[in-house]
């Protein structure tokens, strides 16, 4: 029997239930594996003193220290983020909050292998405590936990450091990979290691056109899911669907940047076929993805996006930027099409689509590698193959 203890700041609780869904889903897989024993380590970072209980913190401070989450034994202790500090003392804190947690965790569940989930500041602190247990260290790499924490100033010399550090790396795309080896990790040690898609839940729908009646929308629908945060390029595809005559756009998530849209939706005159939904419930996402005639994110990077092969799961076919994963997705017009990152580009392509849409059954076929089973399976080989090869093993 294997035994994991996965850590991860990336994963959902009560007031957050979109909050990593991905992490959760990837976790519940290994967790079900027939070989494998599991427990969660979830933490929070919180401001230190009264901060605490201000703003959106105060519902976090109240979360249950441990709960069983989707049959999970998940324990989710705080530590102290500091603000403006550009998160360069975060993995120090992390650390000191977890000995005790592990210390007691151990102490019952001598676990095999730390699965790390989210790179920063998860990482750092999980290589430090690997040496302090005598186990193997694994840490995957997902986007921006790498794109923006390994080149900030303040922090890039942890998650190098890290990654040099961990006995095993995975990465969500080969582009992934290659940007880790860019900032000095170790090609040998890293693992491509695609996600899944539940084939199950996304999946094409019989009557689109009803569908999109039932969102209040008749004629072509463009849908983009991600958060409203400059680097998602949402701005982008609001501009291309803006000189897309009879087009609707449906944006769902939530973020920052959400004012800064609403009053480019304004100066625009497109708020009859404009739409912000907000946070959509991942329940409700198979069904607007389904509906939808095209799926546009004009990200400025990504690892490789869970909503890409969402999509295609649903025969519905994609139009994204080079960024990340996306010629790893995109590798026939039947999934849809790579673009740069412009409005009139993205206009053209979506425009090409609807002109000579895909089958939604060929699109779909374009996802058929990305699978939960397929994701489990290797994360398993992976992490047993880690805690073979460790040197203390013997």
């Amino acid at each position: 029997m294997l035994r994991v203890l996965t850590l991860s700041t990336l994963f959902p609780d009560a007031t957050r239930r979109n909050f990593g869904g991905f992490v959760e889903r990837q976790t519940l897989g290994l967790a079900a594996h027939p070989d494998v024993d599991l427990k969660m380590v979830a933490p929070i970072g919180l401001p230190p003193g009264i901060l605490r209980n201000v703003r959106h913190y105060a519902p976090l401070a109240k979360l249950p220290h441990r709960e069983r989450w989707k049959g999970l034994d998940v324990h989710r202790p705080r530590f102290t983020a500091v603000p403006f500090t550009k998160g360069r003392h975060h993995a120090a804190a992390l650390e000191r909050a977890l000995v005790p947690v592990l210390d007691a965790i151990r102490a019952d569940f001598a676990f095999d292998v730390i699965d790390v989930s989210f790179f920063f500041p998860d990482g750092p602190a999980a290589v430090a405590l690997g040496k302090r247990y005598g186990v193997p260290v694994s840490i995957k790499a997902r986007g921006s936990d790498v794109h923006h924490w390994g080149e900030a100033p303040a922090t890039a010399s942890q998650v190098r450091e890290a990654g040099q550090g961990a006995a095993g790396l995975l990465a969500v795309s080969a582009a992934m990979k290659a940007d880790m080896v860019k900032l000095g990790m170790p090609g040998e040690r890293i693992m491509v290691h695609h996600t899944g898609v539940d084939q199950d839940r996304f999946r094409p729908i019989d009557d689109r056109i009803a569908a999109k009646a039932e969102l209040g929308v008749r004629g072509p629908l463009v849908i983009a899911i991600g958060g409203l945060l400059p680097r998602k390029g949402h701005d982008i595809v609001i501009d291309a669907v803006a000189a897309l005559p009879g087009v609707t756009l449906l944006i769902a998530g939530h973020g920052p940047a959400r004012v800064t849209l609403e009053a480019q939706i304004a100066r625009l005159g497109v708020g009859d076929r404009v739409r912000l939904l907000g946070a959509v419930p991942h329940a409700d996402v198979p069904g607007l993805v389904a509906a939808a005639d095209v799926s546009a994110l004009a990200s400025s990077s990504e690892g490789l996006a869970n909503v890409w092969v969402e999509s295609l799961a649903c025969g519905t076919p994609i139009v994204i930027t080079a960024a990340g994963g996306a010629c790893e997705v995109v590798t026939s017009p039947d999934a849809g099409r790579v673009t740069i990152g412009d409005p009139l580009a993205f206009a053209g392509a979506i425009s090409d689509i609807l002109a000579d849409p895909p089958s939604p059954e060929a699109t779909r076929a374009m996802a058929a590698g990305f699978t939960w089973e397929r994701n489990t399976a290797t994360l398993y080989a992976h992490l047993a193959a880690l805690v073979t090869n460790y040197p203390s093993r013997g």
